[in-house]
């Protein structure tokens, strides 16, 4: 579904990682006309089925940084700092970089910096060496994959998107419109603590109104709350797979 209030402007965009949001996004963003590599840390031979299914071009992690347009960096926290170096040195100095990362003690074991306080976007950006947007780090795949709406549409699903470049953020908040959701300027990436896994505005598919409320009420002091109520939540989820 192309929003037709938008304009036609294709993408090339570079997806590094291929679990379920990256994949999701993969999918939607082919069906909309963008032009899409995807990559993971085991090679693009494992990536054949996803490509087939999505349309997208499965690549090496040094191609799909390479987008001249979008990258966005899909991976668990604790994959970070395992990227390979200097990974962004060849990147378009254009491209926006997308982070949609979450921190799951339980996932990816204890992050000092990021237990000591420091924002997980503004960690990330600190260790590819680049600026980072923060998206799609709130929402559930199955709610991205399946319920974008037409603008206007009663009760449009709204996501925040936080980042300090107006620039890259208004590309970001372009494709998140067009992905059929209403998207909300954040603030800066420093503000994006408040979009973090357990945070008011966290998987709750609330409508533009909704989000702006829920990131104000959310509270710096409380952010250790919300990460042991959110880890708990990862907790027994995994648990329940078995």
């Amino acid at each position: 579904m192309r929003d037709s209030t938008l304009e036609d402007n294709d993408m090339k965009i570079g997806i590094i990682g291929a679990g379920l949001i990256g994949g999701t996004l993969a999918r939607r963003w082919v069906q909309l006309g963008h032009e899409v590599s995807i990559a993971n840390s085991r090679g693009p031979e494992t990536l054949v089925d996803l490509a087939k299914e999505t349309g997208a071009k499965a690549v090496t992690v040094q191609e799909a940084a390479r987008a001249p347009d979008v990258i966005v960096v899909t991976i668990p926290q604790k994959a970070v700092p395992a990227l390979p170096k200097g990974l962004f040195a060849n990147t378009p100095k254009d491209a926006v970089i997308i982070d949609t990362g979450n921190y799951y003690p339980v996932r990816d074991g204890q992050i000092q910096a990021l237990d000591d306080g420091q924002v997980e976007s503004e960690w990330v950006a600190s260790l590819i060496g680049r600026p980072v947007i923060k998206v799609f780090n709130n929402i559930f795949f199955k709610s991205l994959g399946e319920n974008g709406k037409p603008q206007g549409t009663p009760g449009r699903i709204a996501l925040p998107v936080a980042g300090d470049s107006p620039e890259a953020k208004a590309k970001v908040l372009k494709l998140v419109e067009e992905l059929g959701f209403d998207a909300i300027d954040a603030g800066s990436l420093a503000d994006s603590w408040r979009q973090q896994p357990g945070t008011p505005v966290y998987t709750g598919d609330k409508d533009a109104a909704g989000v702006k409320a829920a990131l104000a009420e959310a509270k710096r002091e409380r952010l250790p709350e919300y990460r042991k109520a959110s880890n708990q939540w990862l907790k027994d989820f995994l648990a329940k797979q078995g």
